[in-house]
Order: C-alpha cells, then structure tokens, then sequence
C-alpha cells in the first residue's frame, strides 16, 4: 500500500477502529492500492459522540470571535498546502490535477465564508415596550454528523465543518469509504490550526455507520450528499428520531438551447458542464433540450466532446463497477433508437489500463422515456432530446423528478426568464453550464434532490447549524404590569 492503513480521528488522536473488517482503497486512476480503511461499528461512533459531547461545553461558550480564528488559520493551512491536498483528492478520487486544484480552491472559499459569520449572526435586541427589550441570538444545536460522497472529497466535507463548527458545534464526519484519506488530512490541519479535541471526530465505515448515525441519541443533527435513494433513507431515519436533517440527493439536469445560443460559447458550456470531474457531480449536465434547429451547435458539441482525451484532461470514473454502469446506460439507449455521436465505451489509458475511465459521449435523438434521459448517469454522457418549442422543452425539464439545476443558453433575456421562472430547480442559470451559487448564496436543490428544510452551505445553513433563542427583559418597575409582565 502506498498509505498506511487509515484510522478514524477521535478526540484529536487517530486511533484504530473497534473491528477487524476493512476495504481495500484504490486509486482509480490506474488501480494502485493507495490504503485501507476500516469499517466501523456502533462501539467506535460512541466513541466520537463522547469525545464530542465533552468537547461541547467548552467549544460552543467559546465566542465566535474566537472561534473563527481557527478556520483563519485553517484557511492559511489549505493554501499553503494546496497542492498536496490536491494531488490526494486526485490520486483517491480519479479527477485530474486541475479540477483537484479547483476543489481545494473551492474548499478555501467555504473557509473564508465560515470567518465572515460573526457578521451574520449578531442576533436582533428591540425595545418591544417602554423598559422591555426583546432579543435573539443563534446559539449551537450541540454534536452533529456530516455524511458526505467519494465525488469531492474535501470539498463537501469543507460545505459543513467550517460552518457547523466555527457556529459552536461539535462535528462527526463520515466519509465515503472509497476516498477516505482527504479527510484525515484535513482533520490534521484543523487540529495544527488550534481545533481543540474532539469537537471534530472521523468515523470511518459503510452502512452500518450511515445507520448508527441516524439513531444515535447523541447527535442533534445530520446532514448528507449523496444518491436520492440512500438520502431519502437518511432524511426519513434521522428525523424519525427527532433530529434535524438535510439531505441532498441526486440529479439529472437540463440544459435548455435555443437557436440563438451563440455556438461556440454554447458548445463549450455542454461540453465542461457533461465532463467536468468525470460527470461525477451533481451539478453536471447530462440532459440537453435542443429547441427547434440547433443541429450546428449540437455538431460544435461533438467537436468540443472530442477535444477531451481520458487521462489527460478528464479523469477517471470511482471504480469499475462505475465504468459498467455508464456503458449499460449507453448502450441500452443505443439498441433503443438513440444515436451515439461520440462513443467514450470501453476506454482505456495507455500505461493506466487498469484505471477505470469513460471517454465522453454525446448520444442524440434521445426519448424522454428512455432511462438515460430519466436517471443520473454520474458519467461524461450527455442526453439530446429534441423540441419544437421552449413549453415542450419545459415539459420534459419540470417531469424529470429531481430538481438540482437547469440552465438556458439564449441571447433572448425575455425567453431566458420565461424558463427561469418556470423550471423547477433550486439553481437556474442562463448562459451557464455549472449554474452553482457562490459564496454567502446558499447551495441546494428542490424536488427530489433535496430533503429537508434551507439549504447546506452560504447563509441558509446558519438556521440549519443553530437554535434560535428568544429572550425577554425588563429592569424598571416603574413602568407598572401590563401583558408584557
């Protein structure tokens, strides 16, 4: 192994895991066995939620001020060590160097949100009545849990902990069991940046753990990313047990093109939008709505497709199991009528071939009906289907169960409204392939996308990660008993 065998992160200490099961880690990129990881149990999630309930008392009576001097410091630390942070995030998860480097850039911006949030939560105080004040303040749920994907391994994780902590938390973290050494090493620059002990904890495992999480009478809240199915699961255990959840699901996302797209700029949004980290984001295009005659930007589409070469500017997919999905998708589609304009099925890399790649594929006349038109691909695959009109271009995009992103390209600013207001999506765009908010705007879904109320990251968390309370005073007596009283 090129790793040593990973640990979970346990009252600022990594200690070794209760069980004996673990899981290989391979790196998709060309199936070199990076580390282990081991698969948790019950015992080793007490554990943390201990180390975490003690760590509470101190931590959430730290003033904010203080607190977020730790993730100023931790801000300096991912940038200092930005490129080793990104080489791991590309060894584990498959992605290039570039869109590595984009996630720990990314990473740093969440960061530098998570410092500004002394500004945001000064609370309100009002004199309501002649000598009575009325105040609030936003004050720490307690231990929370962040169940996060293999897709961005620093990123997600960096959507809550800077966040949940630098607002009086104590945090466990599960990550995904195939990228689990980012955050061991980001739990090694919040500890060097002075987090005191335990108010971060990693708990590494499967299923069991995910479950575990959603019962534990310790932990007040969980957020998760992840597949619909798993977060439907997670949304409906978590809060059957009282806690607050969000969870945010999968995604199949339309990019809307009108004839006065202007092509080039069009082609090349399509193209990033269907490849950018393997198609492995929910956030990636994977249905396109060609409305009336579009065939020359649908052609500038496949030449952009082309000009991505696996191995160099697009990486890996997760795993085999992966790779076998998306070509069944494609060739399912295939033998139902779509036409295959760029084939990226059964890609290899030379001097990588057992890395687990996907080459990017443009499939038209796609129906509506077929499964590649309805589900998430987590692929570089984009889906044409063609309209005659923006309303039956809507139809398709508001039938579609989830509700993450759609995007317009048009020069028409009236049309580019008329589908913004009416798709049904928590993120629009127009002119934008990757329609993703930046920071303080809030990142989710609708629909079957997200379950739960507000959104993960920006200034909708802050009600997630707090309890707002309210408090009445009155010092003079002289104002005599009223309703107030």
């Amino acid at each position: 192994m090129k790793y040593a065998a990973v640990q979970n992160y346990v009252n600022g200490q990594f200690v070794a895991a209760s069980t004996n099961r673990s899981l290989d880690v391979v790196s998709p990129i060309d199936g070199t066995l990076l580390s282990s990881v081991p698969m948790s149990d019950t015992i080793d999630l007490d554990r943390a939620v201990k180390a975490a309930k003690a760590a509470f008392s101190g931590w959430s009576k730290t003033p904010i001020k203080e607190r977020v001097q730790v993730f100023f410091r931790y801000k300096f630390l991912l940038e200092k060590h930005l490129k080793e942070l990104a080489l791991l995030v590309q060894e584990e998860n498959g992605k290039t160097y570039d869109e590595a480097v984009a996630e720990i850039e990314k990473s740093i911006e969440l960061t530098e949100f998570a410092c500004s949030l002394p500004q945001l939560v000064t609370g309100e105080i009002l004199e309501v009545s002649k000598g009575v004040e009325c105040r609030t303040e936003h004050v720490p749920v307690g231990v929370v849990a962040s169940i996060v994907p293999f897709n961005f391994p620093s990123m997600v994780p960096n959507w809550t902990i800077p966040n949940a902590i630098a607002l009086g938390n104590c945090m466990i973290i599960k990550p995904s069991e195939k990228v689990p050494l980012s955050a061991g090493r980001l739990a090694d620059l919040l500890q060097e940046a002075g987090l005191p002990n335990g108010v971060l904890n990693v708990v590494h495992g499967d299923q069991e753990i995910v479950e575990a999480i959603c019962d534990h009478p310790g932990i007040e809240a969980v957020s998760f990313v992840g597949s619909t199915r798993v977060a439907k699961i997670v949304y409906q255990r978590s809060t059957s047990h009282y806690k607050r959840c969000v969870a945010l699901g999968g995604a199949k996302n339309h990019l809307m093109v009108l004839p006065d797209a202007i092509p080039a700029m069009t082609a090349q949004n399509v193209a990033a939008s269907m490849s950018g980290c393997a198609g492995q984001r929910c956030m990636a295009a994977s249905a396109m709505v060609a409305v009336g005659p579009v065939d020359h930007i649908i052609e500038r589409v496949c030449e952009e497709a082309k000009k991505i070469i696996p191995g160099k500017n697009l990486g890996a997919v997760i795993n085999k199991t992966s790779k076998e999905r998306i070509e069944q998708y494609i060739t399912e589609a295939e033998q139902q009528g779509a036409r295959i304009l760029v084939d990226g099925r059964h890609t290899t890399v030379a001097g990588k071939e057992n890395g687990t790649y996907v080459g990017p594929t443009v499939i038209d006349y796609v129906h509506p009906d077929m499964a590649i038109a309805k589900e998430e691909i987590f692929g570089p695959v984009i889906s044409i289907m063609r309209t005659n009109t923006v309303d039956e271009a809507l139809a398709i995009e508001n039938a579609n169960p989830y509700g993450n992103a759609a995007s317009v390209f048009t020069q028409n600013g009236g049309m580019a409204r008329y589908i913004m207001e009416r798709a049904s999506a928590g993120m629009v765009g127009v002119n934008v392939g990757v329609p993703v908010p930046r920071e303080p705007f809030s990142f989710g879904g609708w629909n079957e996308s997200k379950f739960g109320v507000g959104d993960i990251t920006g200034k909708s968390s802050i009600e997630f990660w707090t309890k707002l309370k309210k408090s009445t005073v009155k010092w003079n007596p002289e104002a005599g008993i009223n309703w107030m009283s």
